[in-house]
């Protein structure tokens, strides 16, 4: 890249995180009902309930990632990291961040420093997992990408992003371990207690 695309693709994300900021001191300030995520892909605001079901499964495997690297280890649910794309500010279910991440100046994480996501599909957003959010980790190169789908009884595992795509893709069942041993997470992750819905 030159010197001059750099300052444009700078200049862009700049006022792309400024937008963000904005809908989101918006949303903050509206009155979102009691146990509704809100998140913005692609310029849209979407707000789902969590079931239950979808709870369990983020739970499970925010403990898995803790059980395996202790307390230390920053893993967040529901927290706003925006990603490459226009006004693509997500609030993963579950993102684990490399050890050395610090939020930025402005009090943001960088999608750079993230290592894992896991979404748990919602019947009203399902499409935004598995097409726009999926592109948008390929692109930010987000080393594992799993999605937890308790209404197909699997979960989909995403790896060795390239070219905005994931070049390898895995089915298990759930009950079927996921062996993320060779990957940056290096762990097994159960799936014997998700629901199913």
């Amino acid at each position: 890249m030159t010197v001059l695309a750099d300052r444009i693709e700078m200049a862009d994300a700049d006022a792309n995180t400024e937008r963000l900021d904005e809908w989101f001191e918006r949303l903050e300030r509206m009155p979102v009902p009691e146990g509704f995520r809100v998140e913005i892909v692609g310029g849209y605001v979407y707000m789902t309930p969590q079931r239950s079901s979808h709870w369990e499964i983020i739970f499970e495997i925010a403990q898995a990632v803790r059980g395996r690297f202790g307390k230390g280890v920053k893993v967040f649910s529901d927290v706003r990291i925006d990603f490459p794309g226009y006004e693509n500010g997500f609030c993963p279910d579950v993102a684990v961040l490399k050890d050395s991440a610090k939020p930025d100046d402005t009090g943001h994480w960088r999608y750079q420093d993230v290592e894992f996501i896991a979404e748990v599909i919602s019947k009203g957003t399902a499409a935004n997992d598995y097409g726009p959010k999926k592109t948008a980790y390929a692109v930010a190169e987000v080393p594992v990408y799993v999605i937890a789908d308790p209404y197909q009884g699997r979960c989909h595992v995403y790896t060795d992003p390239k070219g905005g795509d994931y070049a390898v893709q895995t089915r298990v069942a759930f009950g079927t371990d996921i062996d993320l041993t060779g990957t940056v997470v290096d762990l097994t992750l159960r799936t014997d207690e998700f629901p199913l819905d």
